[in-house]
């Protein structure tokens, strides 16, 4: 039997869950309000620095997969589990979710794995030292460095249902992206191939300006385009406005070389037309 544990069973962890329970497998997750994140099958745990999983919830562990942010301190997860996780008798396969923030700004040009981190956020920052803390933990770790991560309730499509997308434009700038469920299939794709310490962008083929993407979905939806919003006058948050710091074209080549991956949603056009013709 194979059992996974998710520290921090958010909208990646449930999305990857919902496949593997499909197959039989048994999975557990961590929540900071378990009852809010119930899942039919999924044994849910509260955790975080003041309070360490019980046993019963490391039981039998085969695989984890951790979603949960560095703080200031660390990795919460390695900082409270290390030892126990590294005492599993069991554990075939580890995989980090992280972010493509630690590469930094490339003024729009295009990384792979095997450019330098050069993060410019004291976020990036943060995770650049998260990566190397699991990847040197003897575990069997795999990174997986997530672009900008939509879906079903969260895309452009139910910003502008809900009246709040906004096309903020600054020239020039692109990010990459990637539909949730093709997280679930890189995943699982490791999961079938673990190749302990490596490293996966996991993105679609085609960054693109953040601006096109809403204007597809408002033509998709038949509701008019939003204005131009100009990125220097835009009202956003320290933290909405630190994305556009990074400009860079993420390259996710490996994923289909070494992982086998074939993405359901390509582009950008693609993930919109499903979340669209799946919804009134």
């Amino acid at each position: 039997m194979s059992t996974l544990l998710c520290f921090g069973f958010g909208y990646s962890a449930s999305t990857l869950a919902r496949r593997l329970l499909a197959r039989g497998w048994t999975v557990r997750g961590t929540s900071r309000d378990p009852a809010k994140r119930a899942l039919d099958g999924v044994a849910l745990y509260p955790f975080d620095r003041a309070t360490p999983l019980p046993d019963e919830a490391l039981a039998g562990v085969t695989h984890v997969l951790t979603s949960i942010a560095p703080d200031d301190a660390g990795d919460p997860v390695l900082d409270v589990e290390a030892e126990r996780l590294g005492a599993l008798p069991d554990l075939a396969w580890a995989g980090y979710l992280g972010t493509t923030a630690v590469y930094g700004d490339r003024a729009g040009g295009w990384v792979d794995e095997t450019a330098e981190v050069a993060p410019t956020s004291a976020r990036g920052r943060r995770r650049v030292d998260a990566e190397r803390a699991w990847l040197a933990s003897g575990l069997p770790v795999h990174v997986f460095r997530l672009a900008g991560i939509y879906g079903p309730g969260r895309s452009a499509v139910d910003q502008l249902r809900a009246g709040t997308a906004r096309r903020i434009v600054k020239p020039g700038q692109v990010f990459s992206r990637i539909h949730v469920d093709d997280i679930a299939s890189v995943l699982e794709a490791s999961i079938a191939r673990p190749n302990p310490g490596a490293i996966y962008n996991v993105c679609d083929d085609e960054p693109a300006p953040p601006q096109d993407v809403v204007a597809y979905a408002a033509e998709r939806l038949g509701l008019p385009v939003p204005p131009d919003l100009p990125f220097e006058t835009a009202d956003l948050s320290p933290m909405a406005r630190s994305f556009y710091a990074d400009n860079r074209r993420v390259s996710n080549a490996r994923i289909k070389h070494e992982l086998g991956v074939r993405l359901a949603f390509d582009t950008y056009r693609a993930g919109i037309d499903a979340i669209v013709d799946a919804t009134p």
